[in-house]
């Protein structure tokens, strides 16, 4: 498998499952801005949509989307407890953080990347986006991860997303479970071993 990533994205969130499950998988690096990959390609050849995440396998299919990859990459070895069961009322549990994390933390952070809004509208979606947190900070005071008492694919989905606070000037230690939470997943070695290599990896070309 190849996973297509950009530094800082939510790409990193399927980087961490691979390295949580073990498996093999070749890390490709995609210029955000000229569409190149580290190997040399054409990115849009890849993944039309033009952003990352794209998980390329062995078949000649490619997999894209945040809640999907992991989903994916969890069921390939269920015995490793990254996620529940396909089916189930666990299973739909997951799913339905995922698509919180998805629409409501990730889309709703999209606004605050950009430059050329006013600040009246960006205070909008950052008043939006904090009272997201307020309800994971109350969530995570009875818990230590999303779904219970073990880490999973929304965590390091989650993980993902709330690396970008710090680029809008937002403080994570306002909400002191949350910041815990973060801390307690950044220490996890699957997860350092995820930023060493997107840290080292080769630019695109």
């Amino acid at each position: 498998m190849k996973l297509y990533f950009a530094p800082m994205a939510c790409s990193l969130a399927p980087h961490i499952a691979l390295r949580e499950l073990g498996l093999p998988f070749e890390l490709v690096r995609v210029d955000n801005q000229t569409k190149r990959t580290g190997d040399c390609r054409d990115f849009l050849d890849i993944n039309p949509k033009g952003y990352v995440a794209a998980l390329a396998l062995d078949n000649g299919e490619v997999l894209t989307e945040g809640p999907a990859i992991p989903q994916y990459l969890a069921d390939l070895k269920p015995d490793a407890g990254l996620a529940p069961e396909n089916g189930g009322w666990p299973r739909a549990r997951l799913q339905e953080m995922l698509n919180f994390i998805a629409t409501e933390l990730h889309g709703g952070s999209a606004p605050l990347f950009r430059s050329d809004l006013p600040e009246t509208a960006l205070q909008i979606f950052r008043d939006k986006l904090f009272r997201r947190l307020d309800w994971l900070e109350d969530r995570l005071q009875t818990q230590p991860y999303l779904l219970g008492d073990r880490f999973g694919i929304a965590d390091a989905y989650l993980h993902a997303v709330l690396g970008w606070l710090p680029r809008f000037g937002i403080d994570i230690a306002l909400w002191p479970a949350l910041h815990a939470y973060f801390q307690r997943i950044a220490a996890r070695p699957a997860v350092r071993a995820a930023h060493r290599a997107e840290e080292t990896a080769a630019p695109a070309r």
